[in-house]
Formats: C-alpha cells, structure tokens, sequence
C-alpha cells in the first residue's frame, strides 16, 4: 500500500464512525458573507448539520445580513478574532485573491477548512494550500459543486466500473450569456485569469474526477479578449478561451467564454464518447441550476438524475457531515493540484 492509498485508508476510517449522529455538530465559522456565503450558508441551515457561530465580513451589512439567518450568530471584528473563537472549522467566501492566504491562517490556527472555487489562483499556491492542510492533519474542502449533481456519483460509478467502456473523447463547454459583476474578476492579479478560472475550472476538475485522471498531457490553448487573441502568459483576463489536453487515453476540449452570444443565459455540457457508450451532463432551458445526466447507448437515452435538484450546497454539507466524524486531512483533496496545474498551462504559466 502506498503512501496516498494508506492516507486515504486512515481517513476513511476515521470518518466511518457508527454512531456518529450522537457527536455534536461541528461549530462553524463563515469568513465572507456575500450572495454565495450566503446562499452556502442557508444550504447548511436545511440540512441541519452544523452550528453557525460567527461571521467576518469587512462589509458590515453583509456581515450583518448573515448574522440575521440564524439568531446567536456573533459578529467578529476581524478575521483573526474569528480564528480565535473555539470553532471546528471555517467556510472561505471570498474574492480570489484571498483564499491561499486565509485558508493558510485558518489552518494554521487548527480549523477545518471549505473554500470556494478556486482554491488558490495558481498551482504554486495551491501546492501551499495542501500543505498546510496535510501538515495540520486538517480536512479542507473545495466547493466543486457539480461533482453532487444528481446523477452524478452514478454516472461516475457507471465509468470506474467499464460499463461506458474505455472514455477516449469528452467536449467540456460552460458559455455564460452575462459576465461578473465585481471589478475583481477583471483583475489578472486578483482573479487568477478570466472564464477559465471562473467557468472552465468546474469542468476540468469535473472531466479529472469522472476520468480518474492524473497529470494531463499535450495541453494547448487560445485564449482571446473582446474578439482579440491574448498573448500568454496572460496580462489580462480572457473572456473566451479554448483549450485541448490529453487525460489519461482521453482527448479533451475545453469551450467557455463570458458575455457569449448563445440564445440563452448559459450552454453548460460535459460529454463523454466511450467505446461501450456515452454520457452526458447538460444544462436544461439555459438554465445556471436545472441539470439532467444521461447515459447512452447508440440511440436510447437512460436519464440518471434530472431537476428540480437542490444541489448547490451539497459539496458544503458533505464536507460539514464529515468533520462531524473527524477534522482529519483527507487526501482525496490532492486533486486540486492536478487541476491547478492544467488550468496553469492554459494560462501558459
């Protein structure tokens, strides 16, 4: 047994409790409380399964507004008062710019972390991020929110086992009609990159999960901005960008773009060519919430998991249900830096 395969056997383990409903619930801290805190913060409170302590935001009506969602919710002057409360863990809603720093001090003051996509802006500080999760023996958390589709984990199941055959092709597209609306994501420094860091991000770690993929091989990209080719390493953000890599024996392309002239709000597609079938995730009506995943098989569609589907806190909450168990480092997280990594050389960095 290797060194990661041992890692995740401990963690397993250790999360594998019978009786873990009779230990308490974790109590939490929020660190960024703006629309996504917030909405991530009303998944927890459906599903019960933490204990909301205290928010930092340097917005104090946003701060404010969340404290608002469940009365005792104490607001704290600065992010280093919140890491000195007696909290298990921490959820990161913030620009950016700021996750590898906070994530860092969170880990180091011994919380658990869950951090909005992306982790960090670059694969370096992604590498610091694990780290510092893996030296604190500290479970992190990232919030790839499409890995708890419905559907999702069936579809996966249904590709681990052969049943699609060998995957040799997957087209990867996410057009978003409108663009974001803080000035941040226009910042190179701050954002990391443009719609691939935004939107693209999403499906590649999606595409490495599904495809059990290590390094990806043979990567190359175009990135433009308002029509115009971008010259890499990039000096602004692109709002249009394609890309192909090689994952394991699969070809992969890669399409996103913001402001795209798509006759919808969005076009948000995964599909994967197996030698025994295929499989899709599609966005329904344009719709940013509304999913179905299928698998076929020549010309008969089996529909795995469709809408109405509440699934947008489900990466939260799966990792809240975990930390009640254990606060241990999960190694299953070390993908980050696989995806971080092909999302650099996209970026030709």
């Amino acid at each position: 047994m290797n060194t990661a395969t041992a890692e995740r056997s401990r963690a397993e383990q250790a999360r594998s409790t019978p009786d873990s409903e009779q230990l308490p619930l974790p109590r939490l801290g929020f660190i960024g409380t703006g629309w996504i805190g917030r909405l991530r913060m009303q998944a927890l409170l459906k599903a019960e399964c933490a204990e909301f302590c205290q928010v930092f935001d340097p917005s104090e009506s946003a701060a404010r507004e969340a404290a608002q969602l469940k009365p005792g919710m104490r607001i704290s002057a600065s992010i280093e008062d919140l890491l000195a409360a007696d909290l298990d863990g921490v959820v990161i809603a913030t620009p950016s710019a700021m996750h590898a720093r906070q994530c860092e001090q969170a880990l180091a003051s011994g919380k658990a972390v869950f951090c909005q996509k992306p982790l960090a802006r670059t694969a370096e500080e992604t590498a610091r991020v694990l780290k510092a999760a893996h030296d604190a023996d500290r479970l992190l958390g990232i919030d790839f929110s499409y890995r708890h589709l419905s559907g999702m984990q069936q579809l996966k199941t249904m590709i681990d086992s052969g049943e699609l055959g060998d995957i040799y092709a997957a087209d990867l597209v996410f057009h978003n009609a409108y663009g974001p609306d803080k000035d941040w994501f226009y910042d190179v420094e701050k954002a990391g990159g443009g719609c691939v860091m935004d939107l693209g991000i999403h499906l590649v770690d999606l595409a490495m999960w599904l495809l059990n993929a290590e390094d990806a091989e043979d990567v190359a990209s175009h990135l433009f901005q308002q029509g115009k080719q971008i010259t890499k390493p990039c000096r602004v953000v692109e709002d249009f960008a394609t890309a192909d890599c090689r994952l394991g024996e699969a070809r992969v392309r890669l399409t996103c773009s913001w402001n795209a002239h798509a006759g919808r709000d969005a076009v948000i597609e995964v599909r994967l060519y197996g030698t025994r079938g295929g499989a899709a995730v599609v966005n329904q009506q344009g719709s940013f919430f509304d999913f179905e995943v299928s698998r076929f098989d020549g010309t008969s569609q089996t529909v795995l998991g469709s809408y109405p589907d509440d699934w947008g806190g489900r990466a939260l909450t799966a990792w809240a249900k975990s930390l009640r168990q254990s606060s241990a480092f999960d190694p299953a997280v070390v993908q980050a830096i696989k995806v971080a990594a092909l999302i650099d050389r996209i970026y030709g960095r």
